[in-house]
């Protein structure tokens, strides 16, 4: 209309950047403190942007919308936050849900469990974990149904050695009404770390709830894999290079490359 001002539009753009930004490389407890930094701040991170693909329909206004952070500047803002960011690093792991409902004294794995259905449905831009799902094959349902009294000490690596990946996160996922509790056996660069988490009031055949629910275990599982690639870029370490300086486009060239690089 005769009031649309295409600068709230480019401020909203960069807003919505940062956040993406910072969904992929701070964890969930970081991105809280900072989540609500002024438009100010955030164009002063930014090197540059683009706009593409303008339109009306319907009278809304639509665009492509791509920017580009300065790296330096965004590492030092993080710092001076007391914030260490991730390498934003993508990784395939494979994901075996195993659905307990103790009402029913019933183990779903497969097709008949809705964490499996439903766990690649909805993806996100920033998160970095792709999830391998795995295959329905009788004789792992018949493992598992075998060690169905200890499910919780089973290993899976008859399973987990049918793909060649070498990270897994096994979840198992009690169900009591409307309760869960859910266990986690994240495996990643040959380290285990365990998770528990409770979810009361969790209707999972309602879509929203579900969702709420898939998004919480999502976020755990990318929070840990953040933290084995944070940068602390509050330690410093020097490094003394000898050159002679008689050879200048030499001296010249490690400069440039010395600048060019975001930790030093």
């Amino acid at each position: 209309d005769v009031n649309f001002n295409k600068e709230k539009v480019i401020n909203r753009g960069f807003s919505e950047a940062f956040i993406e930004l910072i969904s992929m490389i701070t964890t969930s407890a970081d991105q809280e403190k900072i989540k609500k930094t002024s438009t100010k701040t955030v164009k002063s991170l930014i090197d540059s942007f683009t706009m593409s693909d303008e339109k009306f329909v319907n009278d809304m206004y639509l665009v492509n919308f791509d920017v580009n952070f300065n790296k330096k500047n965004t590492l030092k803002f993080f710092e001076k936050e007391n914030i260490f960011p991730s390498i934003p690093q993508k990784k395939k792991i494979l994901l075996i849900p195993v659905l307990v409902d103790l009402q029913l004294n019933q183990i779903s794995i497969f097709n008949d469990n809705v964490f499996y259905n439903s766990w690649n449905l909805n993806k996100e831009r920033f998160f970095l974990l792709e999830y391998i799902l795995p295959t329905e094959d009788i004789e792992d349902v018949n493992f598992i149904l075998e060690n169905r009294g200890s499910i919780e000490e089973y290993d899976f690596k008859k399973t987990i050695a049918k793909y060649d990946l070498d990270d897994s996160i096994i979840i198992i996922i009690y169900k009591n009404y409307e309760e869960l509790k859910v266990l986690s056996k994240i495996r990643i660069n040959k380290s285990l770390k365990i998770e528990n988490q409770t979810f009361k009031k969790a209707n999972i055949k309602d879509s929203k709830s579900l969702g709420k629910i898939l998004r919480n275990l999502k976020n755990t599982y990318e929070n840990h894999w953040k933290d084995i690639n944070k940068i602390n870029t509050s330690i410093k370490v020097p490094l003394n290079i000898s050159l002679d300086t008689s050879e200048y486009k030499k001296v010249l060239k490690f400069e440039n490359t010395i600048d060019d690089l975001d930790l030093v």
